[in-house]
């Protein structure tokens, strides 16, 4: 396990995971990709936006959220949500930490994001949502400022 932990619920673009997979393996971090996945890891678009990098990243597939919570069942938990009042910021981050993003057309189930540790990258009214990967960025590397690298 790294220093902390990123978790793609049920991704669904092939290059947003592929970029997220780079820049899990340049900062260290874990990536648990929680099934069902809308494309395939073999998937070109995913490996050229990882590159050479996939060989780098501490790579999970689990098939739930629960199976990720008995893994680590003292392991702290933070979903990240446009539904949320709480910043990302006002979060003191610990090691082996998890960040939780959901997939791209619709984010977390709400069983998530009504939970005390749904937290939010703030943003101007009126507009959906960032990009995946780079919500991802945003909040590693708060992480990485608050922890180290």
């Amino acid at each position: 396990m790294g220093k902390f932990n990123v978790v793609l619920y049920e991704p669904e673009i092939p290059q947003n995971t592929g970029n997220i997979a780079r820049l899990c393996a340049c900062t260290g971090a874990s990536l648990y990709l929680v099934r069902k996945l809308g494309f395939a890891l073999t998937d070109k678009y995913t490996k050229r936006a990882g590159m050479d990098y996939w060989e780098s990243v501490d790579l999970h597939k689990i098939n739930s959220m629960d199976e990720l919570y008995k893994m680590f069942p003292q392991g702290r938990f933070y979903y990240l949500t446009t539904k949320s009042k709480k910043k990302y910021t006002d979060i003191e981050f610990k090691e082996n930490d998890f960040i939780v993003f959901g997939p791209e057309s619709r984010g977390l189930p709400q069983e998530y994001v009504t939970q005390d540790s749904a937290i939010t990258i703030p943003m101007v009214e009126g507009q959906r949502s960032l990009n995946l990967s780079n919500s991802v960025a945003i909040v590693a590397y708060e992480i990485i400022r608050q922890i180290g690298l």
